[in-house]
């Protein structure tokens, strides 16, 4: 029987009038899956993420061909998109992995309903003010820079109760990360010079800190598991220098950044970081994950680190003019392509199905590092095009995330398929 179906035996008209029942005609009545959107952290926010890499997307889009529509009074779109990207779409990902994986780490109880009914709606109130309404500024600052602390207080309980003081590092550049988007409130409203791009630069570099933390610890694990299953056995050995170089080289780029941004010390610093990252990656075995979607994208993802941090560095210390977009080759071929591949990976493992993705995400995880090519290297190359280089890329980006979304939607409000609860 199918789950969600109820048996109904109803007697026989001559076992009726008996008084028993000596035979059965067995009627099933279709009943609506149960929903369970609410059952742990990664459910809604990692759909929250996906319809809001959809929609901010193509909110920008239609911006861009048409500017008119974007009101003279608002900040200036661009900041929005940027800001939108980073504590919106990305924050939406960072919270549903660690609502998850802090149960993980510490034993304790998941939350789900009512707490997760409070953090959802957090999270798209601050959505819904950064639209350009006519709201007082200090409104939409307070509304939309409640959720990070929010979210760091849930956390640190468990954590702290759990004594599992190493991961109160996630706590910190989440409160890091509220500080950047405070930055970026106080530029929008006139009290800190620069402060939009203050807040937007610390927070590309926090977020680059967690997928070099994250991917650290999942990429190796997964890929000799994986590789295992397959027959194909390698170890986790690593130079722990290799591991220390990548650790400093990452810190000392925030630091170059905050002290002397855009310089040319920053340039080096950046390349001495995305070479550390480039030694790491190369000890994970990548070559040998091609036959296997969940994994070759993690290791294409973190390729995009380095990509990213290299061509920042050609940008600061060369005129090399394929360097200029640096940033996208982080945020949309690093921090998406790393999102999703995480996404779609815990979103099958904690709702107990298979580890084996739809076809239709292997065509996604191109498309969004497509949608990374043609948005960093397209303006060097056909400068002519930059409008079809701007609309291609974002057509791409969204094709992915409607896959994402059309094949998790279901997956992410229905029950586990192992009937188990969360």
């Amino acid at each position: 029987m199918s789950r969600g179906s109820v048996r109904h035996p109803l007697p026989s008209k001559r076992a009726a009038k008996r008084g028993y029942e000596k035979s059965a005609v067995v009627k099933t009545i279709a009943l609506p899956a149960p929903f369970a959107l609410f059952q742990a952290g990664f459910r809604p926010f990692f759909l929250l993420a996906g319809l809001d890499a959809v929609a901010n997307m193509a909110t920008w889009l239609t911006v861009y061909r048409h500017p008119e529509l974007w009101p003279t009074q608002a900040m200036a779109a661009t900041y929005w998109h940027a800001h939108e990207m980073l504590f919106g779409f990305a924050a939406a990902a960072i919270a549903g992995f660690l609502l998850t994986a802090v149960p993980n780490w510490t034993g304790r109880a998941a939350y789900r309903g009512p707490a997760l009914y409070w953090l959802s709606g957090v999270w798209l109130a601050g959505r819904l003010v950064m639209l350009p309404f006519d709201i007082a500024g200090w409104l939409r600052g307070v509304i939309d820079l409640a959720f990070l602390p929010i979210l760091a207080l849930a956390l640190a309980a468990p954590l702290i109760a759990a004594r599992k003081f190493r991961n109160l590092a996630f706590l910190l550049l989440l409160m890091l990360l509220f500080l950047g988007n405070l930055s970026f409130h106080l530029g929008t409203s006139g009290v800190l010079e620069m402060g939009e791009h203050i807040g937007l630069v610390l927070a590309i570099d926090l977020i680059l800190v967690m997928v070099a933390i994250i991917g650290g610890r999942v990429i190796p694990i997964f890929t000799r598991n994986g590789l295992f299953q397959a027959g194909i056995q390698v170890g986790l050995g690593g130079h722990r220098w290799i591991e220390y170089a990548a650790a400093a080289s990452l810190a000392a780029m925030i630091a170059t950044d905050i002290a002397a941004p855009l310089s040319a010390l920053d340039g080096v610093v950046s390349l001495i970081a995305g070479l550390a990252q480039l030694a790491r990656l190369c000890q994970w075995h990548g070559h040998r994950t091609w036959r296997q979607p969940l994994l070759w994208v993690l290791h294409l993802g973190y390729g995009w680190l380095v990509i990213g941090l290299i061509l920042k560095a050609a940008s600061l210390l060369t005129t090399w003019p394929v360097g200029e977009k640096w940033i996208h080759a982080l945020t949309v071929g690093c921090f998406a392509s790393m999102i999703l591949a995480i996404m779609s990976r815990a979103s099958l493992g904690h709702t107990g199905r298979a580890l084996k993705p739809a076809a239709g995400m292997a065509v996604a995880y191109l498309m969004v590092s497509a949608a990374a090519l043609v948005r960093v290297f397209g303006p060097a190359l056909f400068p002519l095009a930059y409008d079809q280089i701007i609309f291609s890329a974002g057509g791409l980006w969204i094709a992915a995330f409607v896959i994402f979304v059309t094949i998790y939607a279901p997956i992410l409000a229905g029950v586990r398929a192992d009937g188990k609860p969360g």
